[in-house]
């Protein structure tokens, strides 16, 4: 193992906690926000039980804007939103806020589609027997569709994982401004195949890990 490498593994620690800490506070701001947000999508479009189609187009609007948006001129335009939240534009704290506001309307979106694959049959049974809308969420679509919701959440931390290496070229840390700095700016190429190796096993174990937990849920 090269000798630069052995004295870098203190930084390579904190730049993979850095990664983490964006990826989790972008995961969580997806799911707690961006989840619900596919559900009333969902609800609200034509043929289901709240449809209302003025709502619906002004809400997906809304989500197919922001995710047009490149992330890397997304973090640039959320710098004032940044400072107001976070108290800062730098470090992997900052760097989250936008990948928050990114990962919200895409995981909305996966969630609005697989929930269209929920059979309307179930849907419209649950309705004959008196069920509120509130129980055909939690106890028809999201326990129907909990296979494809947990693979639509994989896709989502494969993809922001790349998203937090773009962050981190940007100021925010972890392991794509690692990366960078030595890999690129000191030419030190073995630096720069570890952190991409890095990043592939990370990749693979969120894949795999995705797939297992889908699998065991799927009923069918």
């Amino acid at each position: 193992m090269p000798e630069s490498f052995i004295e870098l593994l203190p930084e390579l620690w904190v730049a993979i906690g850095q990664t983490f800490t964006m990826l989790g506070i972008g995961l969580s701001a997806a799911v707690f926000i961006g989840g619900p947000l596919g559900v009333l999508l969902f609800l609200l479009s034509p043929g289901q039980s709240l449809a209302h189609k003025p709502s619906y187009l002004v809400l997906s609007w809304i989500v197919n804007t922001v995710r047009s948006f490149p992330f890397i001129i997304l973090m640039v335009a959320l710098v004032p939103f940044t400072r107001l939240v976070a108290g800062t534009s730098i470090g992997p704290l900052a760097a989250a806020v936008p990948l928050s506001v990114a990962a919200i309307p895409y995981l909305a979106r996966l969630v609005e589609q697989t929930l269209r694959e929920v059979p309307r049959g179930v849907i419209e049974a649950a309705h004959a027997m008196g069920a509120s809308e509130w129980q055909i969420v939690w106890r028809v679509l999201v326990l129907e569709a909990r296979s494809g919701l947990i693979l639509a959440l994989t896709v989502l931390a494969v993809s922001f994982l790349s998203y937090s290496a773009i962050a981190g070229v940007v100021g925010g840390g972890g392991i794509g401004d690692l990366a960078i700095r030595y890999g690129y700016y000191r030419f030190e190429t073995d630096i720069m195949l570890v952190t991409v190796a890095l990043l592939i096993v990370i990749v693979q174990i969120i894949q795999f890990g995705g797939n297992a937990i889908a699998h065991r849920l799927d009923k069918r």
